[in-house]
């Protein structure tokens, strides 16, 4: 089993940063694949970004290219996302998530642990 605490959401202004972070606990060993998800009220759940443990290889989804940056630290089994120049539509709860599979996945089913979530609210 893998314990995902993620932290960091908040009230910002549109233009504002956060940065998200995820802390990994317990069987991390096969932790391959970290990502990032959102779910908006009445939407699906998107990946926003995701980043290999093996060579650091990431996607982005496009509406956050340039503006979000993940980074990982596998020592410390720690997950961050730099996020700038917010817009209203970042609104959101963010989760932390992790995949046993092999490389990069963007498709939420096949991560295997959730972080509880953190809200990302945008004010306009």
């Amino acid at each position: 089993q893998v314990q995902l605490v993620d932290s960091g959401g908040g009230l910002v202004q549109a233009g504002g940063s956060l940065r998200l972070s995820c802390a990994a606990s317990g069987r991390t060993a096969k932790t391959y694949c970290m990502g990032w998800f959102r779910q908006a009220p009445g939407k699906e759940r998107e990946v926003v970004v995701t980043i290999s443990r093996t060579d650091g290889s990431t996607y982005y989804a496009d509406s956050v290219k340039g503006r979000f940056t993940i980074s990982r630290d596998n020592a410390k089994n720690t997950l961050s996302l730099q996020m700038i120049s917010l817009k209203f539509e970042d609104t959101a709860v963010y989760y932390c998530a992790v995949s046993e599979a092999m490389g990069i996945s963007m498709i939420s089913d096949e991560y295997n642990y959730w972080g509880q979530g953190t809200q990302v609210t945008v004010a306009s």
